[in-house]
């Protein structure tokens, strides 16, 4: 069984929601941070990528930069631009996107549960990266950014939002990228609690870092803790729980900087390249690779072993062009391949390989769901960079504190 738990959230004045609401650490650089920030002392940028209030070029993993996080989210309440909740609260989170609409419970979930794989992930994380965000957590006393998770809907929940909904909204602002975001607070969380008691599986679909250092956050905190009971605030961080027929997942798709005109010759004549090809492949199997000005598309050999990971189309890239062309053994550590969300489009890869900035562009045909699904039912992982899920979630709308 799955533990919903609620929480007294930290959240913005419904007027000042659309200033302070920011798009996820992980979406941009420092640059781009500071960019977007720069007219807004009210972005939430300024809690989660605390560096842009620091000199450039500032040490990003030095102690001032998380203490400078954990003083400006102070500062955000001392200012009153986010106040706490009265009671232990859930949410209703819903997002609207062209034609989409796409509703979840915004909650607290176990940590317990993500250690136990009943949160189940299907990505590798970087020591790195989950060093960050953990000092992070630590330093702040908070989980500032939600993860967002899926589940199978055992036919209830739905139903649950859907009645929450009905009524007017907490939040309601479009963001400028257009998504509208609108908030529901739930009066009785005891249904949602219930219902979730019957789930028994959630799935990672965006987040893992943000997972994984809740995990060690609630590990270092418990060893400093001997009254430690499992009931504090520090075993639970916040989520948003998506059913999955409502994800979108859009294409990740890559380009490598440097290849020779001979390699990637063979590679087209070897793999039957079919020229004058859509920049979107047109169906799963099937690679678009953009290269000396037009498109091509490449049928990707089918794999030696069928399980759920190696018969993705991003592993199937791997195995059958990126490593035996472009000796491209790591694409985690390799400096010869960068990954582009689908979000920038086609448009993006064919610009880049324009410019001269790198040599050719591989556009993706999407993972779906349930291949999410699967290799994770299977307790295995996917290549990095597997999914793009869109629209995004907001940060700053809701901050679970410990």
């Amino acid at each position: 069984m799955i533990h919903i738990h609620p929480f007294k959230a930290w959240r913005p004045e419904p007027k000042k929601v659309n200033r302070i609401a920011c798009v996820p650490y992980d979406v941009i650089d420092t640059n781009e941070a500071r960019e977007m920030a720069k007219d807004n002392t009210d972005s939430f940028l300024h809690v989660i990528r605390p560096e842009i209030d620091l000199p450039e070029g500032f040490d990003l993993y030095a102690d001032e930069t998380y203490r400078k996080g954990a003083e400006n989210l102070d500062a955000f309440k001392e200012r009153g631009l986010l106040v706490q909740e009265d009671a232990p609260s859930l949410y209703i989170y819903q997002l609207k996107w062209h034609d989409r609409t796409q509703t979840g419970l915004f909650a607290c979930v176990s940590v317990q549960d993500y250690d136990n794989d009943l949160i189940v992930k299907h990505e590798l994380t970087r020591p790195d990266k989950e060093d960050d965000r953990t000092r992070h957590i630590l330093t702040q006393q908070a989980h500032a950014e939600p993860v967002m998770l899926t589940f199978r809907d055992p036919g209830n929940i739905g139903g649950l939002m859907d009645n929450i909904t009905g009524g007017d909204p907490l939040y309601n602002f479009t963001a400028g990228d257009g998504v509208e975001h609108r908030v529901w607070r739930v009066g009785d969380t005891s249904a949602f609690v219930q219902a979730f008691g019957d789930v028994k599986k959630l799935y990672v679909a965006d987040g893992h870092h943000r997972c994984k250092s809740a995990s060690r956050a609630a590990e270092a905190i418990t060893k400093e803790n001997p009254g430690h009971t499992g009931s504090e605030e520090y075993n639970f961080f916040p989520a948003v729980i998506f059913p999955m027929d409502l994800m979108n997942i859009l294409a990740y798709n890559r380009v490598i900087y440097k290849a020779s005109d001979s390699t990637v010759r063979r590679m087209f004549r070897e793999l039957k390249a079919v020229n004058d090809a859509p920049p979107r492949p047109t169906r799963r199997g099937h690679v678009s690779v953009y290269y000396d000005g037009s498109w091509h598309d490449i049928m990707l050999p089918e794999p030696k072993e069928r399980t759920p990971a190696t018969t993705l189309d991003v592993a199937r890239l791997q195995t059958s062009i990126l490593e035996p062309y472009f000796s491209i053994t790591n694409p985690r550590t390799d400096k010869n391949i960068s990954f582009v969300g689908g979000i920038r489009g086609t448009d993006a890869l064919k610009k880049a390989v324009d410019s001269g900035k790198v040599s050719l562009a591989f556009s993706m045909h999407p993972t779906s769901i349930e291949e999410l699904v699967d290799v994770s039912d299977a307790g295995m992982l996917m290549p990095p960079k597997s999914t793009w899920f869109e629209p995004k979630l907001r940060s700053g709308i809701l901050i679970h504190t410990f």
